[in-house]
This record gives structure tokens, sequence and C-alpha cells, in this order.
């Protein structure tokens, strides 16, 4: 009989991808989001819509629904995970909750990060959630055996999301001639998975219930510095030899509030992630798309979507004075 999975959101860049490798594996899939998905889901999926943060929305469109596996790509707050934990307590064998790496210890005391590293973020409050979160699943499975799984992605894309903070304007300026922005020294070490390498790694936990009452995090094994990402991105654009200028991150996060928490309480950081807990359990896992690869896939699909390449003209102005100040 095929393992029933309910899948909440399904349209992310993670969830897409964890979707179409569910239903090409023979998964029964249900898929609950509010339908507003820029991503499609697959042929085979059952789609119920709701507005995911109504308890009473989803409890009526699931009704007396039981799951083998039920996945929330989008809970952010210990108020949907408490939401979750009540609805589907005793209707789940396995309740997998995506959290995030960048929930490890920052500064990071050493590398490379493995699942025991301390969780601790002081810079990101989207981090101190995903903490919050996990504490709130651990509680319920040890004291009600609630059957919790957290799984802590990377730093995951698409060929829909640019992994710089500046998005298309960085890509824009390049071909432009431009000088970009790149926090730091350029030097400080990431690591980047796309989205189905990381759906190779989460479908085959789906149902697996050694992993219950665990976490493991998946991500890729290559390890980029930021320059190193940016001048893949340049070369996938056509650009030889892109302009990179160095601003200090605290200067970058005063400029650009709305990027502040994510550079200073992840970005800023060298990591690199050891992997042997994640293979033990997927035994043949491999992470298999490269960053430059990659980078072509996320420029040739920018390229022909004319829609996707917009230029901010705050964010124009902001590197042409951070340019001016650092170059």
């Amino acid at each position: 009989m095929a393992l029933r999975v309910l899948f909440i959101g399904g349209t992310g860049i993670i969830s897409s991808a964890c979707a179409t490798l569910a239903v090409e594996r023979g998964i029964d899939l249900t898929i609950l989001n509010r339908g507003s998905g820029r991503r499609e889901v697959p042929a085979d999926a059952k789609v119920l819509t709701a507005d995911v943060r109504d308890p009473a929305a989803v409890r009526e469109v699931l009704g007396d629904s039981e799951f083998d596996v039920v996945v929330d790509f989008v809970a952010f707050t210990p108020d949907h995970v408490r939401a979750d934990v009540e609805q589907f307590r005793g209707k789940t064998g396995q309740y997998v909750f995506i959290s995030s790496a960048s929930a490890y210890q920052k500064p990071v005391a050493h590398l490379p990060i493995t699942e025991s590293t301390p969780l601790h973020n002081p810079f990101w409050q989207y981090s101190r959630d995903k903490i919050a979160c996990e504490e709130l699943l651990t509680r319920a499975y040890r004291e009600e055996g609630f059957p919790a799984f957290v799984v802590r992605p990377s730093h995951t894309y698409d060929r829909a999301s640019i992994p710089l903070d500046d998005g298309w304007t960085a890509i824009d300026r390049m071909r432009r001639g431009k000088p970009v922005v790149v926090h730091g020294d350029g030097t400080s070490t990431w690591v980047l998975t796309h989205h189905t390498d990381l759906a190779k790694g989460l479908v085959p936990l789906l149902g697996e219930p050694a992993v219950v009452g665990d976490a493991v995090h998946i991500t890729g094994d290559e390890v980029l510095t930021w320059d190193g990402i940016a001048r893949r991105l340049a070369t996938a654009a056509g650009v030889p030899e892109p302009r990179i200028v160095h601003v200090p991150s605290d200067v970058i996060a005063r400029e650009a509030p709305e990027q502040g928490a994510g550079l200073l309480g992840d970005k800023a950081h060298s990591v690199v992630f050891d992997n042997t807990k994640l293979k033990r359990l997927v035994p043949g896992f491999a992470a298999t798309t490269s960053f430059a690869d990659g980078a072509r896939e996320i420029i040739a699909h920018h390229d022909a979507n004319p829609a996707l390449r917009v230029v901010d003209d705050t964010v124009e102005t902001r590197q042409d004075r951070l340019v001016e100040l650092f170059g």
C-alpha cells in the first residue's frame, strides 16, 4: 500500500521538488495550501485548498483524514507548530518539521557543523523562532510521544531564486559592467543546496520510524566562498570578470535593515556541514548539482522569463552608495 503523505505548503522552493520526487516514487501525496503558489504541483497529487493559518478551515478540509506522514513546509513560529500538534495528534505516524540550519550556533564555535552543534542565534528572530518550534516538538515527543522529526535545510535554491540578497539587480549590474557588493572580504564559506538534491535526502526519510524524535540537516557538500558564488553567477550571465566590491557585513546590515538579521545571523559566518548522519540514514545520498550548473539554470530561467528580471531602484541606489564608499 502506498505511503499516505500530506504536504502543508507544496509549492515552495523545497516543497515543490519534494512533491515531484514523492509522486515519482509512488507516494500517495496530498497537498494542502492556499492555492496561490507560483510553482506547479504534480498532476498525480491531490490538492486541498485552505488557509493553513486558520485551524478551523484546516479541520474542515481534512475532516477525519489520517496520514502516515505530515510534512509542514510553512511552519515558522511556535503557534504554527502548536496548531499542527493539536490537528495531527493521533492522526499521523510521523510529523516532519522543516527547521533551518541557520538555527545552529552563531558565531559557530567549530566546524564542521553537526546535528549536535548547539542551537543559538542571537541575531535573527527567524532562527530563534525555528529553535522555539524545535523545543516545542521535543517536549511533545518526550511527554506524549508525538512523532516529530526535524529537518534542517541549509540555503536551498531553485532556478527561480538567486542566492544573493540583491537578487536580479546584482546580475543586471554585472552585465552592465557595474560593481556589485559582496559582504565581508568575500572569503567566508557557504553551502548552497539545489532543491532537487534536498528532496533526494528528505523523501526517503518519509515514514522512516528510526528518525522519529530525531533531527538531521540536509545540505550539499560543495563549499563555496561568497566571491565564488558571485563569480559563478557572473560566468553564467556571460560576464567573465565581474567587478566585486567588499563591504563590511555590519555596514550592509545598517544600510539594508531588511537583509541585516539574515546576514549577521547567518550568511556572514563561515559554514561547513558534516552530512555523515544523513548519508547513514539514506545510503547512497549525494548532492549532484554543482552551483556552476545551478547558476546556469538560474540565469537561463530568468533570461527566458522577462517578468523575473526586476531591477530594484532602491537596491541599485544602495549599491552605488556602498561602492562609492568602499570601492
